[in-house]
Formats: structure tokens, C-alpha cells, sequence
């Protein structure tokens, strides 16, 4: 017996793709809005000048377009839950892995533009030099989780990534 010879499977299966179509179709729909909005922003033009960092990381970081309201530019990773989880004791004191403690739609989109960066660019640039460098010291997931502080600092000074 073929799946084509239960009784009700076509009409199942029709309903199924209609569905699909209408979510693909919402999804176009949202990425016009979110383009739209990328767009007429100008953080989200200056965050995606740097490479890897596209249309929604920059949208899901504009939290940070109040530049001012971090005093320092590396208390940002720790808004978004970008920073170690400290263990700490009389004893002992150890960093572990990071506490994703804050916004986790940013952390991750955040994660994959380093992850982007380091993997997938060809040409040679500071960002990617640096984190290069933070993975041969450290550890490459250490190395993932250093765009905050620079996109902060290029939002606050209002610079756009130079290669």
C-alpha cells in the first residue's frame, strides 16, 4: 500500500502546501518591511557597512542606537549576554562560557556575523584580524563574541566600517 492510496492523504497533503505558500508569502512580506525599515535607518546603514553583519543583526542591534545610554563601550556585551559566566569562590575563580543573559535573538544574530567573518570573508580587515588573534589566544568561540563594543563605538561616533 502507497501513501496515494490512503483515503484523505491528497486532500491533507493540498492543505499542507496551501499552508506553506501563505507563510512563504508572510515571510516575503516581512523581509520588504524589515528592508524597508534597514533602509531608512540610519544605525542599520551604518551597521551593515561591516562585513557579515546584514539586514536583520542591524536591525535587532538599533537597541544599541542610543549610543549614550552605555557609558562604556564594553558594558554593551554585557546588556546583550555576550560576557563569561564567572564561577567564583574563596577559592576558586574561572570564567566559563558566556551567560546569554540578555536579548537572545541579539546574542545570536551577533554570534553568527562574527561566525561570518571569521569563516566566510575573503578580504583582510582589523575586525577580522582581531578576532583572529583573540582565537589563537583564546579559543574561537571566545574570538565570536567581539562585534558589540565595535558596532557600539561605530554607533556612538556615528562612523561607518572602513575595511
Amino acid at each position: 500500500m502507497t501513501a496515494a492510496d490512503i483515503p484523505g492523504t491528497r486532500q491533507r497533503i493540498t492543505a499542507l502546501v496551501a499552508t506553506r505558500a501563505g507563510v512563504v508569502e508572510q515571510i516575503r512580506q516581512l523581509d520588504r518591511v524589515l528592508l524597508e525599515f534597514a533602509h531608512q535607518s540610519s544605525a542599520c546603514r551604518q551597521l551593515t557597512s561591516i562585513p557579515g553583519v546584514g539586514v536583520q543583526t542591524s536591525a535587532a542591534s538599533t537597541a544599541m542606537d542610543q549610543a549614550d545610554r552605555f557609558r562604556q563601550s564594553r558594558t554593551v556585551d554585557a546588556h546583550i549576554g555576550l560576557v563569561p559566566r564567572r564561577h567564583q569562590s574563596g577559592e576558586i575563580d574561572w570564567a566559563g562560557r558566556i551567560t546569554r543573559q540578555g536579548n537572545s535573538m541579539v546574542c545570536k544574530l551577533l554570534y553568527e556575523a562574527v561566525n561570518s567573518i571569521l569563516t566566510r570573508s575573503r578580504g583582510n580587515f582589523a575586525l577580522k584580524n582581531r578576532a583572529q588573534k583573540v582565537a589563537k589566544r583564546r579559543d574561537l568561540r571566545k574570538a565570536r563574541v567581539t562585534p558589540a563594543v565595535i558596532m557600539h563605538a561605530m554607533l556612538r561616533d556615528g562612523a561607518v566600517f572602513e575595511a
